[in-house]
C-alpha cells in the first residue's frame, strides 16, 4: 500500500493508526552534499519537494525485497542534517501488506505496479492552510531546518497544494481524506489476507 499527500498531510499519523508496518519512504531523500539535489527556481534552496531530491530506484528495491522476503535493510535519514546516519534492518514478519509512505510514494506507484507489488495507492488530501499549519508546527518542533526556509518552503507548499495532489493523482493514487483512506487500508488488508501469500505494498 503506497501512501502519498503534501508534506504535512498527516500521512505518518494515519499509518501509524492503522497498526501496518510501514516503510518510511523519506528516509531515502538523497545527502545534502550530493551535487544532483535540485533548487527552488530562483532560489539557493534545495527544492526537497522535488522527486529528483530522493532516490526513487533505491526505494523500489526496497519495496521489492520487502514483498518477496518480509525483511530489507534501509537507510537512517537525519532530516535536519540532510544526511543518512546509518542503516536499520526493517522486518514485517511476512505480513501480508504493509504501508510504504511518503511524499513521494506516487511516483513509484507504476514501477510497483508493474512488478505485481501494489495493493493500493492513496493520496491523502486536505485543506491547504490546515496543512501549512500542521507542517510547520511539525518541522518546528523537530528542528528540521531553519524558520526561514521552513516558512518559505510553507507558503511555496501551501500555494501548490492543489497541484501536488493532482499530480499525484495522475500518477495513480486515490486522493481522498483520512477517514476513506483507512476504510480502503482495511479492506486491502482485508484481502490480502484472505488471498495473498506474499507481501505486497
Amino acid at each position: 500500500m503506497l501512501l502519498t499527500g503534501p508534506s504535512g498531510s498527516g500521512k505518518s499519523s494515519l499509518a501509524a493508526r492503522s497498526g501496518l508496518p510501514v516503510l518510511r519512504l523519506d528516509d531515502f531523500y538523497k545527502e545534502g552534499t550530493d551535487p544532483t539535489l535540485p533548487l527552488v527556481e530562483g532560489s539557493s534552496d534545495i527544492d526537497w519537494d522535488s522527486p529528483e531530491s530522493w532516490d526513487a530506484d533505491v526505494a523500489v528495491a526496497a519495496v521489492a525485497e520487502l514483498c518477496r522476503t518480509g525483511r530489507t535493510e534501509v537507510p537512517v535519514y537525519d532530516i535536519a542534517t540532510s544526511s543518512r546516519t546509518g542503516t536499520e534492518t526493517l522486518d514485517i514478519s511476512r505480513t501480508p501488506l504493509f504501508i510504504a509512505e511518503g511524499i513521494f510514494a506516487a511516483d513509484i506507484a507504476a514501477r510497483c505496479q508493474e512488478l505485481g507489488l501494489l495493493a493500493d495507492a492513496i493520496c491523502l488530501r486536505g485543506r491547504p492552510s490546515t496543512t501549512f499549519r500542521r507542517r510547520l508546527a511539525r518541522d518546528l518542533r523537530e528542528g528540521r531546518k531553519s524558520l526561514p526556509f521552513l516558512v518559505r518552503r510553507g507558503l511555496r507548499l501551501m500555494r501548490a497544494e492543489r497541484g501536488i495532489v493532482a499530480r499525484h493523482v495522475a500518477l495513480g493514487a486515490h486522493a481522498c481524506g483520512g477517514d476513506e483512506a483507512l476504510g480502503r487500508l482495511a479492506a486491502a488488508a482485508a484481502g490480502r489476507h484472505r488471498s495473498a501469500s506474499t507481501a505486497a505494498a
